[in-house]
């Protein structure tokens, strides 16, 4: 790794742009028919997945070949794949961003397969489901082992089973994963909601292995819903995109709630999980009404609680940060989330990204820090979340 002096520069969020013969060039001949390719469907590019659309095909992306950002209902809706930055999909390009931007070390979430690869999960075949998710994650294994741990693209969960989820943590975790990506919603696919505690095996499991558990805004077909109801219909394309990222950068907020008061900290005190791409700003105020809506509503539930609500936060979670400004509040804001518990992104090459210099955007917004929290935000609480 480079380097920059004191601490790492990571980039804890990114996104690969799946090419339509990622999956097809890698299977076996025997299911290449079945595992997900793109098709087009009434008009329409899509993954389909043992002769299922699954969800819609595109590039994923807003910067150009040419290193250009595109406005986002152009690249998102219309692109075709060979309009896109190559390091979007290509790992030696992907390398030399980070470079070229100053960063040492990036982590990276799938694009058009479904955030938290949920996607992956949605057609009846348990064992090809398994074979197509163990393809994914052993492409990761190989581009993380190969960029000398720079590029940690997280492996996906069979979220359906929570067996299954425990055993392939643990396979991963022998190829050198350094986190996990999730659904938020694995009842969309069969399974128990997070809030059972039937998935406290797979919460002890990460635990013991060091696996942080990543909820990137999303990531699940119930919050991909939600994204497209946003907005009203009569809005124009691009300002539906707009309000739609807007609000599912909160959306997380949903999945924070819902982690903190299921009692799973208590019972996994040392279990780490990361809500990606939501941003910062709406923390304090949500921790403050969910300690304020428990009292008042679950007195109960509140009791069996170890510790109020809003105090999981610092112990438990991390969150991104990337564009947030805060009229020079940010102070205030850093040490009500915590200086220890926020991670810096990038978010490339997505519609909200900082390409093409991260660090001249973020860097002004971020002066009125002490330079012990910068070092943290831009790197130091990911080297150590990350084992870098």
């Amino acid at each position: 790794m480079t380097g920059t002096g004191e601490a790492l520069i990571v980039d804890a969020d990114s996104h690969w742009s799946e090419p339509p013969d990622f999956f097809t060039r890698m299977a076996p001949a025997s299911v290449r028919d079945r595992v997900p390719r793109v098709e087009v469907v009434d008009g329409e590019p899509m993954w389909v997945f043992d002769g299922h659309p699954v969800s819609r095909f595109g590039a994923g992306a807003v910067i150009g070949r040419d290193g250009s950002k595109e406005a986002s209902d152009k690249a998102l809706l219309h692109w075709d794949f060979d309009e896109v930055h190559e390091a979007a999909y290509n790992p030696a390009r992907r390398l030399e961003v980070l470079d070229e931007c100053g960063i040492d070390a990036q982590v990276i979430f799938p694009n058009t397969i479904g955030l938290g690869g949920q996607d992956l999960g949605m057609v009846d075949d348990d064992a090809l489901c398994r074979l197509v998710i163990e393809m994914y994650n052993d492409r990761q294994a190989e581009i993380q082992e190969q960029s000398g741990n720079r590029l940690l693209g997280l492996p996906i969960m069979p979220a359906w089973d929570v067996g299954r989820c425990v055993s392939e943590a643990k396979r991963v975790a022998g190829l050198g994963a350094r986190g996990v990506n999730m659904t938020s919603d694995p009842q969309d696919l069969g399974a128990p909601d997070l809030a059972s505690a039937a998935w406290d095996p797979f919460w002890e499991a990460c635990t013991e292995l060091q696996l942080p558990v990543h909820f990137h805004i999303g990531a699940s077909v119930t919050a991909m819903t939600f994204f497209g109801k946003y907005p009203w219909p009569s809005q124009a394309p691009n300002t539906q995109l707009a309000l739609g990222g807007t609000l599912l950068f909160v959306g997380n907020a949903r999945v924070v709630c819902n982690l903190i008061v299921s009692g799973m900290f208590d019972r996994h005190p040392g279990l780490k999980m990361v809500s990606v791409e939501s941003g910062c700003g709406w923390i304090p105020f949500i921790l403050e009404a969910l300690d304020y809506e428990m009292a008042e509503n679950a007195p109960e539930e509140f009791a069996q609680l170890r510790k109020p609500p809003s105090e999981y936060f610092k112990s438990n979670l991390y969150a991104t940060y990337w564009f947030e400004n805060h009229r020079n509040k940010l102070p205030e804001l850093v040490d009500a989330v915590g200086e220890d518990n926020i991670l810096f992104e990038t978010d490339f090459p997505h519609p909200t990204c900082l390409y093409p210099d991260p660090l001249a955007s973020v860097r002004p917004k971020m002066a009125s820090l002490s330079p012990e929290a910068q070092r943290k935000i831009l790197g130091g609480n990911a080297q150590k979340l990350y084992r870098l």
